[in-house]
């Protein structure tokens, strides 16, 4: 029974000390996240716009 208890207790430290060290954003940063994002989409389509405008202009 004393083993029985000891490895209860064993799983449910790992299981706290797991799930405890997650790393949580605050209001600031997930707004900056999204406001990288947003930049990254903008790039991304101006370098496709003017990829296409080339291939046009060689034609």
């Amino acid at each position: 029974m004393k083993k029985l208890i000891c490895v209860f207790s064993l799983l449910m430290l790992v299981g706290t000390i797991s799930t405890s060290c997650r790393e949580k954003k605050t209001a600031g940063e997930k707004i900056g996240d999204g406001i990288e994002e947003v930049g990254d989409g903008i790039g991304d389509a101006v370098d496709n716009t003017v990829d296409k405008v080339d291939d046009a202009v060689k034609e």
